[in-house]
């Protein structure tokens, strides 16, 4: 198998300012995908689906599906983008980093009458309900909470800031995710394996 045998082109560091809007921020980060991957992405297709709750409807979810013609090429760039992503951008904080974020930041809000080792369990508690979100959006979420609220936040209320803050690369990340699936899921995905020899 010919395409087997072509090596997959040089990484390079993907581009990423989390001080940038989001929407610019994920356009020059997809921008930098190599082409076949940019060319996937923009050929699948987006359906609107209405989401019901409890308490009825709750508006439109985007359910992303990946093109039906693949190469073992493209997905075998594909997985390597979505692997330098959840490496990269998406890796989560460091517990260090979580930690220090977070007392810094309910220090700014003291509870009233908890004991400092109680105080300190519960940022332990929040280190670890935190800690699968990147060390920039923690950062983000923990800055907006300061500048726009009065009083002390919830683990909650900084988790939906931390999805808020990276939901432009998640959607990304799980695109890059689809293609890869489906094309496992399909009788092509057995060339997959052969791709993979030629790094």
């Amino acid at each position: 198998m010919s395409v087997a045998m072509m090596p997959l082109p040089e990484r390079s560091p993907l581009p990423f300012d989390p001080a940038m809007a989001p929407a610019e921020r994920c356009r020059l980060l997809v921008a930098a995908f190599p082409g076949a991957v940019r060319e996937i992405l923009a050929a699948g297709t987006l359906e609107h689906r209405p989401r019901f709750g409890d308490n009825g409807f709750e508006g439109l979810q985007e359910n992303w599906l990946p093109p039906v013609a693949l190469s073992a090429r493209q997905v075998a760039m594909a997985q390597r983008v979505l692997a330098d992503l959840q490496d990269s951008i998406l890796a989560p904080a460091e517990p260090d980093h979580l930690l220090g974020r977070v007392l810094a930041l309910l220090s700014h809000f003291p509870a009233k009458g908890l004991p400092p080792d109680v105080e300190r369990l519960v940022a332990m508690d929040w280190v670890e309900d935190l800690g699968e979100f990147p060390a920039w959006a923690i950062d983000d979420a923990a800055r907006a909470w300061r500048r726009t609220r009065k009083w002390r936040p919830s683990i909650a209320e900084m988790r939906a800031l931390c999805e808020e803050a990276c939901a432009k690369e998640r959607v990304v990340a799980q695109r890059l995710r689809q293609i890869v699936q489906a094309f496992q899921a399909s009788d092509a995905g057995n060339g997959l394996a052969e791709i993979r020899r030629f790094p």
